[in-house]
């Protein structure tokens, strides 16, 4: 029996990964492994740690890796530092890692560096910050590539990757978002006590190499979003330097009728309220791909998601740079967008996908050390 471990550091991650691991521990021929740190852990943003054990995993093991407002560096060195321990000590068959986080970054470097097999899934995606950075770094550290689309493989290929170790996945977050078990509105509003009939979402995260003009940035955001008269959810930003000031933005709001303000929201809750709400805004990849899914209206501020998408690929997104008026007006015409559901990062079949791949012997003879493929 394969021994796999996922490692997960955030909300956004472990939404996207929990229908492999699903599927992982459903097949008798496969030990799954759940290896929990990063923001999961921090009272601050919800400790979401829970929502990973509430949903039944056995074999979890939690790793407090990083504090408020740490540097970036430091919680990469502490995740080394962790997750090396934990995997010397299980010897794990194959690792799995999400996206662009450090935390991800920190699970590729210590599989390359222990001859153990790395699975990146959403490699080759492009964005207008250091997580673009960050996650081809992934991508060179990973054996296996499982993108969302051929465009993100064609990326990961031209880094200099072996065609036969990408795979066209999908998004998996698409496998819950179009399950018919989602809650209902109505439970959601419960849960929450949100009495709102019409609401908006607002999420944003900090650029961390734009944190010089963030203040500034959420000045004109918090207009925007007080002259508009609209209610809105507003969920916390990641924890990436500058989320102090966006908290504090956020803080000066909730005391608005129109604003109710979370630290976190369990991924299913916030998919049913994203299927259902006016529009999204923000700078979240949640305005581009999930959005697009449910033909939700997205306004996408400044350059956190510049590159991730076109026109053609993503009609339901207008794109602002950030000032006040120019805000107000994106908001009147997501009003008037009517837009149909969007399926280039997948149809909902991703952990059948996934598990058809890691099943296949050739899956496991791939070669552990790697050669750039020039091209």
């Amino acid at each position: 029996m394969r021994k796999i471990v996922f490692l997960t550091g955030t909300r956004a991650d472990y939404g996207k990964i929990k229908a492999l691991m699903q599927s992982v521990e459903k097949d008798k021929s496969f030990e799954l492994y759940v290896f929990i740190t990063g923001m999961h852990m921090m009272a601050k943003y919800g400790s979401t740690f829970n929502e990973i054990v509430k949903d039944g995993f056995k074999n979890i093991y939690q790793f407090v890796n990083t504090r408020d407002s740490q540097n970036a560096d430091l919680t990469l060195s502490n995740t080394i530092t962790g997750f090396s321990n934990y995997i010397e000590e299980l010897k794990p068959d194959l690792i799995v890692v999400h996206g662009d986080r450090v935390e991800a970054l920190a699970g590729a470097i210590v599989g390359a560096l222990n001859n153990i097999r790395v699975a990146h899934i959403e490699g080759g995606e492009i964005s207008g910050t250091i997580d673009e950075s960050i996650r081809h770094a992934i991508t060179k550290f990973a054996h296996y590539h499982l993108v969302s689309n051929q465009q993100a493989a064609q990326h990961v290929i031209q880094l200099g990757e072996r065609e036969d170790s990408v795979f066209v996945i999908g998004s998996p977050d698409i496998d819950v978002m179009r399950t018919e078990q989602l809650p209902g509105l109505e439970e959601v509003r419960s849960r929450y006590d949100i009495d709102y009939e019409k609401f908006a979402i607002l999420l944003f995260h900090p650029v961390t190499t734009e944190v010089s003009c963030l203040r500034k940035q959420l000045d004109e955001l918090a207009e925007a979003i007080s002259s508009s008269k609209k209610n809105y959810i507003v969920i916390y930003p990641n924890n990436d330097l500058g989320n102090d000031l966006i908290i504090a933005a956020y803080e000066s709001l909730k005391e608005l009728k129109e604003v109710k303000l979370y630290p976190s929201l369990r991924f299913e809750y916030f998919l049913t309220l994203l299927r259902h709400a006016e529009f999204i805004i923000g700078n979240s990849s949640a305005g581009i791909r999930e959005a697009g899914i449910y033909g939700t209206p997205a306004i996408d501020i400044g350059n956190r998601q510049v590159g991730r998408y076109t026109s053609d690929e993503a009609p339901h997104v207008i794109h602002v740079d950030g000032g006040e008026d120019e805000i107000v007006e994106a908001i009147c015409q997501a009003e008037n967008l009517n837009i149909s559901p969007i399926l280039f990062f997948g149809e909902g079949d991703s952990a059948e996908k996934f598990k058809v791949v890691i099943s296949e012997e050739k899956f496991w003879e791939l070669p552990i050390q790697k050669r750039f493929i020039p091209r």
